[in-house]
């Protein structure tokens, strides 16, 4: 396995995070450069150009790249030019000829929109499968035929176990977010999938992790063909391009605090991190008591409402959006302006894909944390993580603003609660013993 950085591809230096190979330098069919050069693209990313120019010559990679880097166009890109490039299998039965595993629902439908920009002027029938909604549309469409699959895992192998498809065509093969199936639970599921494919050597594999860790690479070693190991440093991009700092108020400043910036800001599209789903239920009420339009979205959010959110605060109706750490993976929103570290993450990890929302594609972008009394603990680990101190700005006059506390809400009284079940208990006459 070769191990290859972004500075070591011939011809990349960094231009704005681009690197100078142009996609028109690219051995790649007309009408796939057509729809690359309508989507905008001009310049490969570090991971593009350390990964197309392999993978284009039928080499399988495994590459470490986070989300916002270009690896979603760099594995499709691929994709597309090999179904081109080679004839469907003898004998083909109905089934796809490419497969794309993503381990969330929104990551498999960013992939899918991104696939139907590349496929502009192509003739190739996409389909995409998760959970939580749609299921009947979703099956009928895959029995329809499909040449390449988008989907997550648990709703993929049931459609597969009812032989709504077969697995025998597929020759381009692709694992996203590969640490993250690992930390999800999926991959038994993975190998499950890996397992019913073609041969390694009869296809062509792509794996892409924020984190190359023991485990990732093992599986990369057991299901693919020799791959080509690609590590394009995880932070260097995205902690260069962000323009980082912290103030460190006290838990009771934080609201005040935020509420402050974010008027003096105005309406930009802004992404707020917090720790708890609590935390972003109350942060939530608290911004739009006071004027500012957010929406609180975490893992307990169902699926249809999730979507409607998403799509407002891509379209710049919302302009800011209060999530957990599970809305910093996988979701590609363009032209996030800032992203505010309200509570700051545990996990020196976390701080570099949250800030990651932002500053993408050469964009810039502004980071700004809180460093309070109960989450100020982590700071040392993440500055070292990234490789620098985030600067400090220090608190002046008028940046604690009076702000309106929300009505509290009423919570409903459960029909089983204790109170109610001591009643009966509490009507009952006391009984006095007989004198005789």
């Amino acid at each position: 396995m070769q191990v290859l950085s972004s500075d070591s591809t011939s011809g990349s230096t960094y231009h704005n995070h681009l690197t100078e190979l142009k996609f028109s330098a690219l051995p790649l069919e007309p009408r796939l450069h057509q729809g690359i050069s309508d989507a905008g693209f001009t310049h490969c990313t570090p991971i593009q150009a350390s990964t197309l120019p392999l993978t284009l010559a039928q080499k399988d990679v495994a590459g470490q790249a986070q989300t916002g880097t270009g690896k979603t166009a760099a594995y499709l890109i691929t994709l597309f030019q090999r179904l081109l490039s080679s004839l469907p299998p003898e004998n083909r039965k109905p089934g796809p000829r490419a497969l794309v595993l993503a381990p969330t629902r929104e990551l498999a439908i960013q992939i899918h929109e991104d696939a139907t920009a590349l496929n502009k002027y192509l003739s190739y029938k996409l389909g995409l499968v998760f959970g939580g909604k749609d299921y009947e549309k979703q099956r009928q469409h895959i029995a329809s035929g499909v040449d390449v699959l988008i989907g997550t895992p648990g709703r993929f192998i049931d459609y597969y176990k009812q032989k709504i498809f077969g697995l025998k065509n597929i020759q381009v093969m692709v694992l996203d977010e590969a640490d993250r199936m690992f930390d999800l639970g999926f991959i038994r599921d993975i190998r499950y999938v890996l397992r019913r494919l073609p041969a390694p050597r009869e296809r062509l594999n792509m794996l892409f992790s924020a984190t190359l860790s023991h485990r990732v690479l093992e599986l990369a070693y057991e299901h693919m063909n020799e791959p080509e190991l690609i590590q394009i440093d995880p932070d260097k991009v995205t902690v260069d391009s962000v323009r980082q700092s912290i103030y460190f108020p006290s838990n009771d400043e934080k609201i005040p605090l935020l509420i402050s910036l974010l008027k003096k800001i105005g309406s930009q599209r802004t992404m707020v991190f917090v720790n708890t789903r609590r935390e972003a239920d109350r942060l939530q009420d608290y911004l739009n008591h006071n004027g500012i339009y957010a929406k609180a979205i975490s893992g307990d959010v169902p699926q249809s409402k999730r979507m409607r959110m998403l799509k407002k605060f891509q379209s710049g109706e919302l302009p800011v959006l209060v999530g957990t750490d599970v809305a910093s993976r996988g979701l590609h929103i363009p032209d996030v302006s800032h992203v505010f570290n309200y509570d700051l993450p545990q996990d020196s990890e976390d701080y570099v894909h949250r800030i990651g929302r932002t500053a993408r594609a050469g964009a810039s972008g502004h980071a700004v944390s809180f460093g309070c009394e109960e989450y100020v603990t982590s700071l040392p680990e993440i500055e070292e993580f990234i490789g620098k101190p985030i600067p400090v700005i220090g608190i002046k006059m008028g940046m604690l603003i009076d702000v309106q506390r929300p009505p509290v809400k009423k919570r409903k009284r459960d029909p089983n609660s204790l109170e109610k079940n001591l009643e009966p208990r509490m009507q009952k006459k006391v009984q006095i013993p007989n004198a005789d």
